[in-house]
């Protein structure tokens, strides 16, 4: 991330890290955001989830065939609950 780049992918980004840093991470990744670069983020990790503007969620079995199950915003997502995804980002949320 030393160089300005366009698009930044970052495959799980909080693992290994202390529930204390994954604020700043998300401070991170809104600062490449703002700076006008696009940001995909791959993760589990409920807080980056509810903090993201966009969830491609892919369902049970992703890795071995699974498919697209929802796309949208997380409100979205908590409201329909239709996915495992849906039920645990709502719960996370209090929603």
């Amino acid at each position: 991330m030393a160089d300005k780049g366009e698009i930044y992918l970052l495959d799980e980004p909080t693992a290994g890290l202390h529930l204390a840093h994954v604020g700043h991470l998300l401070g991170l990744l809104d600062a490449l955001v703002d700076a006008k670069t696009s940001v995909i983020v791959l993760e589990h990790h409920l807080a980056v989830m509810a903090h993201t503007g966009w969830v491609i969620d892919l369902g049970p079995g992703a890795g071995h065939g699974g498919a697209g199950v929802f796309s949208g915003t997380p409100a979205d997502l908590v409201a329909g609950r239709a996915t495992l995804t849906g039920e645990h980002l709502a719960c996370y949320l209090g929603a």
